[in-house]
């Protein structure tokens, strides 16, 4: 949708309605919803948590875009420090309802590796909370200014849309016939950064899964053997794309890269998956962070090996956390 006025309109009109709609009928989908999973005998509720997060949910998004507006109103709308409050807010305070709806608890370790320099974080890409997940752990746990290389599709989230784009994220077009533009326009967006922020991409691209996994290294081994063979081992992440994430790094030469996977959001990426998961109790996500100094990381045609071997790295580790869970 070209026009901001026109999608904005629609996407806050029809987040507000629904938040309405859902405290006006709270008594009727508590009951109904209930009774579904009483009669499904899942008595951890799942139907009742979703939409308990739901509308949680729909709340913040609109208290998020009401504070965006003070600040415009206010003659503020350029004033990234304040923008920067609200992000880190509303990221809090959905993780906050995401612990009291859903009993989803988030462990971090290596943030107190990561230093005082500015970063470029190289992230997993699992589910649709790992925008969030990721800006929760950098801009709250780590105190960080996060930007991110975020799809254009997500313009449809109020909250992403007015504030995301009052601090320097992209929003890039997947689709884009001219990637060369795509890739300036990331450059672009790191440019400026210095200690206290961190530029956040998913080299993925989407969110992984096994169909994608296999469509994906049947097309590498076409046009690249020797990686499709250096990749096959891959079970829970997509083979990264390296151009975004040079582009990033290169723009930034003082920064540092960190790459950050994590456990206990699979699944998470459609209602079906949210309610499989909402049914089950399971061990706290955990989200790890490793540093790596600038220095280890090289450039050109190298970093696309070097990206691999981080992603084979991190994909060996969630197989043994995985394969420990299940054990216990």
């Amino acid at each position: 949708m070209k026009s901001a006025f026109v999608r904005r309109f629609l996407t806050i009109g029809g987040v507000l309605v629904v938040g309405v709609l859902l405290v006006m009928l709270f008594p009727v989908w508590f009951i109904l919803g209930a009774l579904a999973d009483v009669l499904r005998t899942k008595f951890r509720l799942p139907i009742v948590r979703l939409l308990a997060f739901g509308t949680c949910w729909c709340w913040l998004e609109i208290a998020g875009v009401t504070m965006a507006g003070a600040l415009w109103i206010a003659g503020q709308s350029g004033r990234r420090s304040a923008h920067y409050a609200i992000q880190r807010w509303w990221s809090a305070r959905v993780l906050a309802a995401v612990r009291v709806t859903c009993s989803l608890r988030v462990e971090v370790e290596g943030l107190d590796t990561l230093g005082t320099k500015p970063l470029v974080a190289l992230c997993r890409h699992a589910s649709i909370a790992d925008a969030l997940t990721a800006g929760w752990v950098l801009s709250v746990g780590a105190q960080r200014n996060p930007r991110f290389v975020l799809k254009k599709e997500l313009s449809f989230d109020p909250c992403l849309d007015v504030v995301g784009r009052r601090i320097p994220n992209y929003f890039v077009d997947r689709s884009a016939v001219n990637t060369e533009s795509e890739l300036a326009g990331i450059a672009e967006m790191a440019r400026g950064m210095t200690d206290g922020d961190v530029a956040i991409i998913f080299p993925e691209g989407t969110r992984t899964s096994s169909k994608k996994l296999q469509h994906a290294l049947e097309k590498i081994h076409i046009k690249d053997p020797q990686r499709a063979g250096r990749l096959n081992s891959l079970k829970y992440l997509l083979p990264p794309k390296s151009a975004g994430s040079a582009a990033l790094i290169d723009a930034v030469p003082a920064a540092d890269v960190i790459t950050v996977w994590h456990v206990g959001f699979d699944g998470l990426d459609n209602f079906r998956g949210m309610l499989k998961r909402l049914a089950t109790k399971e061990a706290a996500a955990r989200v790890v962070l490793t540093r790596h100094a600038r220095a280890s990381v090289p450039s050109g045609a190298a970093f696309a090996e070097w990206l691999d071997a981080q992603w084979l790295e991190m994909d060996r580790k969630l197989n043994e956390v995985i394969a420990i869970r299940k054990m216990g």
